[in-house]
């Protein structure tokens, strides 16, 4: 007697049931083991999570091996000068072999001040006008010629100072200040081009871009409520930006001190121009020394395991002060982003 069509699918059913119970059987005895282990998470998930996190470990450990190297190497000039390297003006490596960063780390400062005191007005104006001000269709070409600029490899900078900008500054800007500011003591000495000035000159447009770019992302983060809402209270252009401004004022902190960190840390661009001679002036047309050109220009010519080890204490304290800056920055550029989220 043939079965009927209910009893048919009954049978069916009680089949799979069966196959499908000795199948996760199977399962259960051969991925026991790894159950145990893994859990409810994915084998693939977990891979991908601890890879990451190992590049990560990896990228801190090299900031923190770095540091220890250069510690390690620079433990002859650190025992013999102590805290005097930071504030000794000496640095003579060819008769007394006395060694003191207060000039590299003077000149360092300024000369990265004067870039600021130039690119952060620039910056933040044209940050404001791509975010604020211009049409969508010259926001987006004025952004990447802005930003080309950090693109710019820094000798380039750096040939262009010296065949543009040094001379440019020896014959029409250094006699034009001393004939205006004759008792000022920042424009006294030889007008020579190659100086302080020349080099805070240089600076101001390498950190243009970064400074300008990071502060029109921050101006956009600050949500368009902000904007609206002024302009329905009767707001001006003006208010509204002001507003803007107010909100982002820490982000736009943060970004000008990322700006000085980059121009910390900057070497070709700034040894082709400052004038490299170790000494402390208040005059802006007199040679400097930064800590960085110290390094490009003297490094292969450490003769002494006391003068190697004077560079790598210094190439230490600007390691030291550039990871404090760009921290701080960060966490400035972080906080206001944060706000808005």
């Amino acid at each position: 007697m043939l079965n009927s069509p209910g009893e048919s699918l009954k049978e069916r059913e009680s089949f799979e049931k069966i196959q499908s119970y000795f199948k996760k059987s199977k399962e259960k005895k051969t991925s026991g083991f790894l159950n145990k282990i893994l859990g409810n998470n994915n084998l693939g998930d977990i891979i991908f999570e601890r890879l990451t996190l190992l590049f990560a470990v990896l990228v801190f450990s090299l900031v923190i091996f770095m540091g220890w190297e250069m510690y390690s190497h620079s433990v002859l000039s650190i025992k013999q000068f102590g805290l005097n390297f930071l504030v000794n003006s000496t640095w003579d490596p060819a008769i007394t072999q006395v060694f003191g960063a207060l000039p590299m780390i003077f000149g360092t400062i300024v000369s990265s001040l004067i870039g600021l005191i130039i690119a952060v007005p620039l910056g933040l104006s044209v940050a404001v006008f791509l975010s604020e001000l211009a049409p969508a269709w010259l926001e987006k070409p004025l952004s990447f010629l802005t930003e080309l600029l950090a693109g710019i490899p820094s000798v380039i900078y750096g040939l262009w100072g010296i065949f543009v900008l040094v001379p440019w500054l020896r014959d029409v800007v250094e006699p034009f200040l001393q004939n205006e500011f004759p008792n000022s003591p920042f424009f006294q000495g030889a007008p020579y081009g190659y100086g302080m000035l020349a080099a805070g000159l240089i600076l101001s447009i390498m950190v243009l871009p970064i400074i300008s770019s990071i502060s029109r992302d921050i101006l956009k983060s600050v949500p368009d409520a902000q904007r609206e809402a002024a302009y329905a209270l009767g707001a001006t252009r003006w208010e509204v930006t002001k507003i803007v401004l107010s909100n982002a004022r820490s982000g736009l902190l943060g970004a000008i001190m990322l700006g000085f960190g980059r121009a910390i840390g900057e070497t070709m661009a700034v040894t082709m121009v400052i004038g490299n001679r170790a000494g402390i002036s208040a005059s802006l047309f007199d040679p400097s020394y930064t800590m960085a050109s110290v390094l490009a220009n003297e490094f292969t010519e450490a003769t002494t395991d006391l003068y190697l080890n004077a560079l790598i204490e210094l190439a230490l304290v600007l390691f030291i002060i550039t990871i404090l800056i760009n921290m701080l920055a960060h966490l400035l550029v972080w906080s206001t982003e944060r706000k808005w989220k």
